[in-house]
């Protein structure tokens, strides 16, 4: 894949986490410590994000590093964030529908 090409892609997955997030361009910037001119540059694929200013968006935005930069989820990842999200004592329940699915799929 081009360069640009994967820095497009990189500014709209940030975009789009922080407009789902309601975040302006300005707070986004401020919690990854870079100008929002730099911050704007990056969303629009111009300019390159640092490893430091993605594992800030990780921390931030609560955005993968690995779908942010390939597009792609880690579904064991995925799958711990629905548990931590789940109400509690209904974890287990959540786990037996995801054995059941993955039978129907086989």
């Amino acid at each position: 894949m081009p360069e640009s090409k994967l820095l497009m892609d990189i500014g709209d997955r940030l975009r789009a986490q922080r407009e789902k997030m309601g975040l302006t361009q300005k707070q986004t910037a401020r919690l990854l410590g870079i100008s929002e001119t730099y911050y704007g540059e990056i969303e629009r694929g111009n300019r390159k994000l640092s490893i430091e200013r993605i594992l800030l968006a990780r921390q931030h935005l609560k955005l993968d590093p690995t779908y942010l930069i390939t597009g792609e989820h880690n579904s064991n990842q995925l799958i711990e964030r629905l548990l931590k999200e789940c109400p509690r004592g209904k974890e287990d329940l959540v786990i037996q529908l995801l054995h059941y699915l993955a039978l129907l799929y086989r």
